[in-house]
């Protein structure tokens, strides 16, 4: 089923593609025939990028699941004011291809959201991480924070996030998209124990990056 977070996007796609469509109905010929793929790639494309598949998340209450869908772009060990010292950072980058549904990584009360406008750089640059639009995200369990960033890229430049301040969350729940490819950083405290490696695929909601270490 498409996303509810693509359904305007969605509904503006097919009111340009049936204008498309009906420009190819009144042409004849080569333009006729490409006016009607390209009506019909487009929404097509778009019922894809905004589909929303159902997840199960593990039972396992310690686990950190990767919050999006994509590739492991980055492991490092940061300092982070939210998370504490020799904290470490996990980004995932999500190309056009991947589902672009959010998901909450860790059960626990939201304490933190900040948006920042800023660039558009490649989502694979390492300086989009501090320098492109992005939406922070910080929540605490039982003292285990964990701050996690939507961050636009160069084609994304939508973000959704419908969190409040004082919220209380589970882990695997649906929470935002960003449109059309981006990033997602998620910054974990000492005490966790990653267990994904650079290059690896993650599903939002499913995948387990890290545990508590309790």
């Amino acid at each position: 089923m498409p996303s509810r977070y693509g359904r305007s996007t969605i509904a503006k796609t097919f009111l340009i593609c049936a204008l498309l469509a009906a420009g190819g109905l009144l042409s004849s010929g080569v333009v006729k025939i490409l006016l009607l793929a390209a009506a019909s790639g487009f929404f097509l494309f778009a019922l894809y990028f905004f589909r929303d598949p159902s997840r199960i998340a593990p039972a396992e209450p310690n686990a950190i699941l990767a919050p999006a869908d994509g590739r492991v772009l980055l492991i490092k060990k940061v300092s982070h004011p939210f998370t504490g010292t020799d904290s470490t950072l996990v980004s995932i980058f999500m190309s056009l291809f991947n589902v672009h549904v959010n998901r909450i990584p860790f059960s626990g009360r939201i304490e933190h959201l900040c948006y920042h406008k800023g660039k558009f750089l490649m989502a694979f640059d390492r300086d989009s991480m501090n320098n492109n639009e992005r939406m922070e995200i910080g929540l605490q369990n039982s003292g285990f924070p964990v701050f996690f960033t939507q961050v636009a890229g160069f084609v994304a430049r939508r973000i959704v996030c419908n969190l409040t301040i004082g919220e209380h969350v589970e882990a695997g729940n649906r929470f935002g998209m960003i449109k059309f490819g981006s990033r997602l950083d998620i910054i974990l405290p000492d005490n966790a124990r990653i267990i994904v490696s650079e290059g690896e695929k993650t599903l939002a909601g499913k995948t387990v990056i890290a545990m508590r270490n309790t």
